[in-house]
C-alpha cells in the first residue's frame, strides 16, 4: 500500500469541499446569523490551514498512477473525512449541540440518505439547512467524480477513483477522457438541479426552498428544510414536478447524455430503463387504486400520492407528502417491497439497482431451465449483450453482502432494544440509503431516539450503502493488504 499516492489527493479533496463552505458562510452573513457565520468561519479557517500546511509537506511528493488498492482507500477515508470536517459548522454553531448526531446528520446528507436526527427542522438557521442540502448535492453525483472532473491532479487513474465510489455495477464512459466523462455528468447533474429550481420557483416557492428541495431531489438524498417536507406547500403543481425530477434522477446518466445527443433509440431500447419505467407505473397505479378504493382520497388525489411516494422510495429519495403508515395494509406493502429495489445503475440512488436484480431473476429463470435441459447452454443476455460469468458472480456476492450488511445492521438495532420492525426498516433504510422506514422512523418520524453508538454504526451503514458495500468492506479483508 503506497500512502503517499493516497495522502496528497485525499489533502486536495477535503481543501476542494472546503471551498463549497463559502456559499452558507455567504448566506449566513446575509440572513444575519452570527452564530453559523462564526461557525462556518472558524471552520474555514482552521481546516484550510491544516490542509495547507499539510500539503507543504507533500508539495514534493508526486502523484503516482492511482491502483485500485489505493483508489479504494482513497474513496473510504474521503468519505469518512469530509463527513467530519462537514459535521463540525453544526456542532460549532449549536445547531447540532450533539456531534454523534452532527456527524449523523452530515454522513446521512453526504450518503443521500436523507434520514434526520432533527426534530424540529425550521428552527436551524437557513445556512445551516442551506448547507444541510448542499452536502445532499456533493454527495449524490459524487465528490469524487467532481474532483476528477476539474482537478487535472487526479486525472491519472481516474477510472479507478470512479469504480470505487460512482453509483452502481457499471461506469459507463460517455467520452474516450474519464476527465471529460466527469464533466459530462457534472454538467448534466447541475443543468438537471438548475432547470428544477427554476420550475419550482415558477410555481411558487422561494429561490431559498426551491434550490434546497432541487438538492435533494436530483441528488435523490430528501432533505428538506420543512418540517413537513414537500407536503408543506399543499401545492400538487409542486409535487408533480418533485415526481417529475426524482425519475429522472433514478435513470443512469448516462441514459441522459444519449437524450441530449439524440440517441433516442438507444435509450429506449435499454431494458433496466424499461422495467424501471414499468415498475413505477405499476407500483403506482396499484396504490392509488387502493387508495381510492379505500375513501383515502380523490381519484386525482390518490393518483398523485401514489406516483409521488413510488417515485421517492424507489430512486431512495425519502421526501414525503403523506404519512404512508396511515395507509391501507396493500398500499404499505408495496411501498415496503419497493425499498428493497432502489432505481437504474449509474444514477444517484441507493439500493440494489434493478439491473442487478434482472440479472438474478434471468440467471434463476436460466436454472429451471437446466432442470430439464442439463447440457443447454444459455447465457444470459442484457440489452442483447451477454453478461459475463465473472459480472453474474460479483452482482451475487453483492446482493449476499448487502443482505448481510441490512441483517447485521437491523441486529444491532435491535440489540439498542427498539422493535423487530424499527431495527429492520432501519437497517433497510441506511444500507439502502433511503431515509424513511416504518415502525418509529416513518415518513413523518426521525432518528433522533436512537443512541449514540447506534447512530454512529448507522453512519458507517450509510458509507458502506452509499459506497456500494464492495469498497469499504474489501478493505478489511486479509488479501487486500498483502503484497
Amino acid at each position: 500500500m503506497n500512502f503517499r499516492t493516497i495522502l496528497k489527493p485525499l489533502v486536495i479533496i477535503l481543501f476542494f469541499v472546503l471551498l463549497f463552505m463559502v456559499f452558507p458562510f455567504l448566506l449566513a452573513i446575509y440572513y444575519k446569523e452570527p452564530a453559523a457565520m462564526k461557525a462556518f468561519f472558524s471552520v474555514m479557517v482552521s481546516a484550510v490551514v491544516i490542509c495547507m500546511i499539510a500539503f507543504g509537506f507533500l508539495r514534493r511528493w508526486q502523484i503516482q498512477r492511482i491502483a485500485i488498492r489505493e483508489s479504494f482507500v482513497l474513496v473510504a477515508l474521503c468519505w469518512v473525512s469530509i463527513s467530519f470536517v462537514s459535521a463540525l459548522p453544526f456542532y460549532v454553531s449549536g445547531a447540532i449541540p450533539n456531534f454523534s448526531e452532527a456527524f449523523f446528520e452530515t454522513v446521512s446528507g453526504f450518503s443521500t440518505t436523507g434520514a434526520t436526527i432533527l426534530t424540529d427542522i425550521e428552527v436551524l438557521p437557513k445556512s445551516m439547512l442551506f448547507w444541510r442540502s448542499l452536502l445532499h448535492w456533493l454527495g449524490g453525483m459524487g465528490i469524487i467524480v467532481l474532483a476528477v472532473a476539474v482537478l487535472p491532479l487526479l486525472g491519472v487513474g481516474g477510472l479507478q477513483l470512479l469504480k470505487a465510489e460512482a453509483p452502481g455495477p457499471t461506469v459507463d464512459k460517455v467520452s474516450p477522457r474519464i476527465s471529460e466523462t466527469a464533466k459530462i455528468l457534472w454538467g448534466i447533474y447541475v443543468g438537471m438541479t438548475v432547470v428544477e429550481a427554476m420550475l419550482l420557483n415558477f410555481a411558487g416557492l422561494s429561490y431559498f426552498d426551491a434550490f434546497n428541495h432541487a438538492f435533494a431531489t436530483v441528488a435523490t438524498g430528501g432533505f428538506s428544510p420543512k418540517n413537513d417536507s414537500v407536503g408543506a406547500f399543499h401545492s400538487p403543481l409542486v409535487e408533480w414536478i418533485v415526481i417529475v425530477f426524482m425519475i429522472l434522477a433514478g435513470m443512469n446518466f448516462t441514459l441522459h447524455y444519449k437524450i441530449i445527443t439524440g440517441k433516442t433509440r438507444q435509450v429506449f431500447r435499454n431494458t433496466e430503463l424499461r422495467v424501471y419505467f414499468a415498475v413505477v407505473t405499476i407500483c403506482a397505479l396499484l396504490v392509488a387504486v387502493n387508495l381510492f378504493s379505500h375513501n383515502v382520497y380523490s381519484v386525482h388525489d390518490s393518483l398523485r400520492q401514489a406516483f409521488f411516494q413510488v417515485s421517492s422510495i424507489i430512486t431512495t429519495t425519502g421526501f414525503s407528502t403523506a404519512d404512508y403508515k396511515k395507509w391501507p395494509a396493500f398500499a404499505q406493502y408495496i411501498i415496503f417491497l419497493l425499498m428493497f429495489s432502489g432505481a437504474c445503475s449509474g444514477s444517484t440512488s441507493g439500493g440494489v439497482k434493478l439491473i442487478r436484480i434482472i440479472t438474478l431473476m434471468k440467471l434463476a429463470i436460466n436454472e429451471l431451465k437446466y432442470l430439464i435441459h442439463p447440457k443447454a447452454v444459455m447465457p444470459i443476455f442484457i440489452d442483447g449483450n451477454v453478461v459475463r460469468k465473472d459480472m453474474v458472480y460479483s452482482i451475487s456476492a453483492f446482493v449476499f453482502l448487502y443482505a448481510a450488511s441490512v441483517l447485521t445492521t437491523a441486529c444491532i438495532c435491535a440489540l439498542s432494544g427498539e422493535s423487530v420492525l424499527t431495527s429492520f426498516t432501519a437497517a433497510l433504510s441506511t444500507v439502502g440509503n433511503i431515509g424513511p422506514g416504518f415502525g418509529r422512523i416513518g415518513p413523518v418520524e426521525n432518528y433522533h431516539f436512537f443512541k449514540d453508538w447506534v447512530k454512529w454504526f448507522l453512519s458507517a451503514a450509510m458509507i458502506i450503502g452509499r459506497l456500494e458495500i464492495f469498497t469499504v468492506m474489501v478493505i478489511f479483508t486479509r488479501a487486500f493488504w498483502k503484497k
